[in-house]
């Protein structure tokens, strides 16, 4: 099973709407290098999403 990776992007990686309200970081979730969730405007949520996700994984 793929595990899930939570990605950090800074600065101009952000989208623009982020940028645009002044936020400068936030955290995708990324399994075998694709998106599958984000953008994510804070490491907590980014991580509770991706328990989240892996335990659905487990019941499928």
């Amino acid at each position: 099973m793929a595990t899930i990776s939570i990605m950090s992007v800074v600065g101009s990686a952000v989208p623009s709407p982020l940028r645009d309200v002044g936020l400068l970081v936030c955290w995708y979730l990324v399994r075998d290098g694709e998106k599958i969730g984000g953008p994510i405007l804070s490491l907590p949520d980014a991580e509770a999403k991706a328990r989240d996700i892996a335990a659905r994984s487990f019941e499928a």
